[in-house]
């Protein structure tokens, strides 16, 4: 890429984005399956706590004790999360276009992630130049 740009920062989500959005309805029915789970209940549960969780009002661990662990369970809230955590896959194609821009702008290029699950801005400040 040739050429100046006025562009300093790159806003960027990281489900959807950067990775598969790991919580979808088909890892939830996955997740229902693998740890015995009601299925509706479990959608039920997830639709009425999502919204609170997705505002940065829950924890995970919060979350989790609305969703799954209301009732004693035969698996641990890690257990539960770390299968969770697995269903997010990398999407190759926009982690290759950040290592693009790394090396494609010479000065410092601010990109930030915004994950708003739990409403955490990362700074990331990555000087692309430096890789």
């Amino acid at each position: 890429m040739k050429g100046k740009t006025n562009i300093r920062y790159l806003f960027m989500d990281i489900g959807g984005v950067l990775l598969t959005d790991g919580w979808v309805h088909e890892y939830r029915k996955l997740a229902a399956k693998k740890f015995h789970l009601n299925p509706e209940k479990l959608e039920k549960r997830y639709n009425q706590a999502f919204d609170t969780y997705a505002e940065g009002k829950l924890t995970i661990a919060e979350y989790l004790s609305r969703v799954v662990f209301y009732e004693k369970r035969s698996f641990t809230p890690y257990q539960f999360r770390n299968f969770m955590f697995a269903q997010s896959k990398p999407f190759h194609e926009m982690i290759e276009l950040i290592r693009r821009l790394k090396a494609w702008e010479s000065k410092a290029f601010f990109i930030l992630i915004l994950n708003q699950h739990v409403l955490n801005l990362l700074h990331l400040d990555w000087r692309l130049s430096n890789g």
